[in-house]
């Protein structure tokens, strides 16, 4: 194993240490807080306290939900911007996001589906269909799905799908109040049905995504490299977006829209392991999880007891890290 294997091999065990970390937080801290010791005892002899009734009742599922959500997100946003080979590509690139937004808010003002479980199903359907408009615009002419023709097609679904989910919610008073608590975006009132719903297409999202890491490497290297080298770039791209959609149609059905997860973890990962992908997917799918629940971890006791929802703390980490970003690429291409 040389060094840098070793120094990768390295990071990897540092993310296990800070997931596990971030889990026992999320189990142990909230309006009523649990000692370590306590949650640990409640996971593995049960019993009938308090504490383990609200660590097995109400945090397990919240946790889980956020690890399955945070590392779903951060495996889209590494798809995405390795199949764009755009750097500030994340999982609302192709109109993911607001796919699913508009998923809910036509189940909720047309369909009577008024519960969580029920809403998967038509945010994950409305993210799939937002994503197979995208490809259909951006194939047409000259070129095919190229990186710039795919950002500008996902712009202008994004807006025209803003627009409609504003339409119909301002239109329906009903659908109007229960968008709003689903878009807030949060792991909060998320209970355990959700993740029999949701564990199945990460599963196969995930497998997907395994499987494109060499040809997301090539990709790196240009479209005429990686034909070079025995790709087929546009099945890549096809099946990175199909990876992708699936992740995040999944992730934000369960929880609601959460940006900049999918921005910032894989540049974080990227800086600690470089580029391969085989490296920067699993670090990926490791601090994603981090990052959402040390955000709800946050947002529980900045302004106790009330909870800011998860959505607005990455938001609030995720603004600065975009500014330096873009700011840093400004210096590099001076």
């Amino acid at each position: 194993m040389t060094s840098r294997t070793f120094g990768r091999a390295g990071w990897l065990l540092a993310g296990t240490a800070m997931l596990l970390v971030a889990v026992l937080l999320s189990l142990g801290v909230g309006s009523r807080s649990v000692a370590p010791g306590e949650v640990i005892r409640a996971l593995v002899h049960g019993g009938t306290s308090d504490d383990a009734q609200v660590v097995r009742s109400l945090r397990v599922p919240r946790t889980v939900i956020g690890v399955l959500a945070g590392a779903a997100l951060a495996l889209a946003g590494t798809v995405m911007q390795g199949v764009t080979r755009n750097p500030i590509a994340e999982p609302g690139i192709l109109g993911v996001s607001q796919g699913a937004s508009a998923g809910v808010v036509c189940a909720i003002a047309f369909f009577g589906v008024h519960t969580l479980g029920g809403y998967v199903w038509f945010a994950f359907t409305g993210a799939a269909l937002a994503t197979v408009g995208v490809y259909a615009v951006a194939s047409r002419g000259r070129g095919g799905a190229s990186p710039v023709k795919l950002a500008l097609a996902g712009a202008a679904m994004n807006a025209f799908l803003a627009s409609l989910v504003s339409g119909v919610a301002t239109t329906n008073g009903r659908a109007l109040d229960e968008f709003r608590f689903w878009q807030v975006g949060s792991l909060s009132g998320r209970g355990s049905e959700i993740i029999g719903q949701l564990w199945p297409f990460l599963l196969a999202g995930l497998v997907l995504v395994a499987a494109l890491a060499r040809g997301l490497d090539a990709l790196a290297l240009g479209d005429d490299a990686a034909k070079a080298l025995g790709h087929n770039v546009g099945l890549l791209r096809v099946l990175g977006a199909l990876g992708a959609t699936v992740l995040t149609g999944a992730a934000v059905a369960a929880v609601g829209p959460i940006a900049f997860t999918g921005l910032a973890v894989p540049h974080i990962a990227r800086a600690l392991v470089g580029s391969a992908h085989r490296w920067v997917l699993p670090l990926a799918a490791l601090l994603g999880p981090v990052m959402i629940l040390g955000a709800d971890v946050l947002g529980r006791i900045v302004f106790p007891p009330s909870e800011v929802p998860v959505a607005v703390m990455t938001a609030l980490i995720g603004v600065p890290f975009l500014i330096v970003l873009v700011r840093r690429r400004a210096a590099v291409a001076a």
